[in-house]
């Protein structure tokens, strides 16, 4: 006895059968991981990178005082 599909059903399968919004979700995932990846480096390195202009700044100004 042969199956009956209706037409409605190709149309569905289609649909639960695609990866390709399972795919974007991970790669959107990913993206905003490295997002929160730089970020966080980037707040690091700022505090670091601001006191080391700040001790540059301040033998600059000593060594022009003197001169």
């Amino acid at each position: 006895m042969p199956k009956y599909r209706p037409k409605f059903s190709s149309p569905i399968r289609r649909l639960a059968d695609d990866q390709r919004g399972a795919t974007a979700i991970e790669y959107g995932l990913i993206a905003a991981l490295i997002a929160v990846a730089a970020i966080t480096a980037m707040r690091g390195l700022g505090g670091q990178l601001k006191s080391t202009f700040n001790t540059t700044s301040s033998a600059m100004s000593s060594g022009n005082a003197g001169a």
